[in-house]
């Protein structure tokens, strides 16, 4: 399918979308978050795609965040319309059920920040940083996803602030899963892409559909819920079918 503001591109069990508006740092426009939504749910029951990774074109920028001179153009009706999208489409990202990883190539700021926070990794380089400025432009956003990932203190020191995180305190405090050079970020991150892409689909979907359903329950309530998925929903198959690989190569029959 062909898009004006994302590309798209297949890697083994793997699909690659990237932001590229790179000229305008990528940011998010109506069109461009419009076209993001649309592709995912086109790719969201596509047996082929295991994971996804999501990443900027150019070297400046994930992306810059909400598109601020188109934002300033709009009636209020429009406005309105636009942040209705909005909000189903960040709960859309978050709640996608195959994995996403961001590779974080540049700055991540505002509404970008925002999308960085819901993905499920998040891999960065020496020119990745991130602002949560919501706050300083008159908004909220960022408090039901942050602290899931960096804790209650720290997302409060980056909500209220809205100062400057780079790569290296991002690692530190969570918001990256790791740092490498910039020119192997994409291989990096196909590269998980494709680890993930190798183990059972249905088991690694609900291991995301248990952790983010799960977030802020009790650990026996936890426990009982996984309890359950692995009674009904996430039923396994005999141990001959799971471990035919390992019995395989210990020469013993499946």
């Amino acid at each position: 399918m062909s898009y004006q503001y994302i590309l798209t591109d297949r890697v083994e069990g793997a699909e690659i979308i990237t932001l590229n508006r790179p000229e305008k740092l990528n940011a998010l426009s109506f069109g461009l978050a419009k076209e993001l939504d649309d592709e995912l749910t086109r790719i969201e029951t596509d047996d082929e795609v295991k994971a996804v990774i999501l990443t900027g074109a150019g070297e400046r920028a994930f992306s810059a965040g909400a598109d601020i001179h188109e934002m300033a153009g709009m009636s209020s009706e429009e406005l309105a319309e636009r942040q209705a999208f909005r909000n189903d489409a960040t709960w859309h990202l978050a709640t996608f059920p195959k994995p996403i990883i961001g590779a974080i190539n540049g700055l991540a700021y505002g509404g970008a920040a925002l999308y960085s926070s819901t993905l499920d990794i998040r891999i960065g380089c020496e020119r990745t940083s991130f602002r949560f400025l919501a706050a300083s432009y008159g908004r909220v956003n960022s408090s039901w996803s942050l602290p899931t990932i960096v804790g209650l203190p720290k997302a409060k020191e980056l909500l209220y602030t809205g100062r400057e995180v780079k790569a290296e305190e991002a690692e530190r405090i969570g918001l990256l899963n790791c740092v490498v050079p910039s020119g192997e970020l994409l291989d990096t991150a196909i590269e998980m892409a494709q680890m993930i892409a190798k183990n059972d689909d249905r088991m690694v979907q609900g291991l995301k559909r248990l952790l983010l359903e799960d977030i802020g329950m009790g650990y026996r309530e936890r426990y009982n819920n996984e309890d359950e998925a692995r009674a009904t929903w996430l039923l396994a198959g005999h141990p001959r079918e799971g471990f035919k690989g390992f019995l395989d190569r210990k020469g013993q029959r499946a």
